[in-house]
């Protein structure tokens, strides 16, 4: 997404994706004050500004509304600088961990070193969190999606589980086996109820044999199906449970893990999830990672790791990301 531009000037509009906010200014010389459109990210629009006095300061912070002054956000982040009127390496700022930003003066960075021209600023989110409401330690705003186990019912349902209350099939994983209900597992998967419905095996033993999970992934799955995963969890073993997902074909957790993968896409990971989202048929993170690799530059980062991801990864999609390749050379 974009951030709006009334005056219709790219040199003032700030490119975003989950995390992730690009500043491209064409000529920095000519101005002494330079304040970007606002721009999306969480729950906040938020302003980059740059300021030349003695030396050029360079400013991120929410744009003031009542919302802010309210919930102001607590920021962890890295912001690093290109300047291609240089050889030298871009200029990256320690990490910002758990910083409260209010007003425009709450984060300062100096840079010492003469910049003209065209630069590049790039602000990656690494986490986002409010204060509670009801006091307390600061949330993350990316933890929001986990289930809330407030129902009686559910919390019965999980019990069940937990306790091993009257569990009348066994899993066997690779390395371990846990106990779970006929019933539940049927009714979140049409798969799992073929296996039960029909003189299969599973019918016949009181067994599932899966043996491309380990104990630890299975116990976050059954989780998941019985409405008691933790968020920390989830987060611990999306990539598994998406494989199971579309395995016994759980299309809310599919979702849920495809949403959560959409949420904290950064150069550790994007050829990784970019191999998951086209395993596994996932337009939205596959767009996404090859946004960030290619219109935010990260794929020159990833010099290494990209020349063994084209030896392994499908040829389609190797394909699929020249093609973008190209239409960004043609675009620059």
């Amino acid at each position: 997404m974009k951030s709006s531009n009334n005056n219709n000037n790219s040199s003032y509009q700030v490119h975003t994706t989950s995390r992730l906010a690009q500043w491209r200014i064409h000529n920095l010389s000519s101005c002494t004050f330079r304040r970007s459109d606002p721009f999306p990210l969480g729950l906040w629009n938020w302003h980059l500004a740059l300021e030349k006095n003695k030396v050029l300061m360079l400013k991120l912070y929410p744009e003031i509304s009542n919302f802010t002054r309210d919930n102001p956000p607590i920021a962890s982040f890295v912001i690093r600088v290109l300047s291609f009127d240089s050889q030298r390496n871009p200029l990256v700022h320690p990490q910002i961990t758990d910083q409260l930003l209010k007003t425009n003066d709450d984060f300062v960075w100096p840079i010492h070193v003469p910049l003209t021209g065209k630069l590049i600023i790039d602000v990656e989110f690494l986490d986002l969190k409010t204060r509670s409401p009801q006091g307390g330690e600061p949330c993350s705003i990316w933890a929001e999606g986990s289930s809330s186990i407030n129902s009686a019912a559910l919390t019965s349902l999980s019990r069940m589980l937990m306790d091993g209350i009257y569990t009348d099939i066994t899993i066997n994983t690779s390395n371990g086996c846990v106990g779970a209900h006929r019933a539940v597992l049927a009714a979140r998967s049409p798969v799992f109820q073929t296996m039960f419905s029909h003189n299969l095996q599973e019918k016949e033993l009181s067994t599932i044999n899966i043996s491309d999970i380990t104990l630890d992934s299975c116990q976050a799955l059954l989780h998941y199906l019985y409405g008691c995963i933790l968020h920390h969890q989830f987060l611990h073993h999306r990539l598994s449970l998406l494989r199971a997902a579309d395995k016994y074909d759980i299309p809310d957790l599919k979702e849920a893990c495809h949403a959560s993968l959409l949420q904290d896409i950064d150069a550790n990971n994007v050829l990784e999830r970019l191999q998951y989202a086209a395993l596994y048929q996932l337009p939205e993170l596959k767009a996404n990672c090859i946004r960030y690799l290619i219109q935010f530059g990260k794929i020159f980062d990833l010099h290494h790791d990209f020349n063994h991801f084209l030896q392994c990864a499908d040829r389609e999609l190797i394909a699929e990301i020249f093609q973008e390749i190209l239409a960004a050379w043609k675009g620059f």
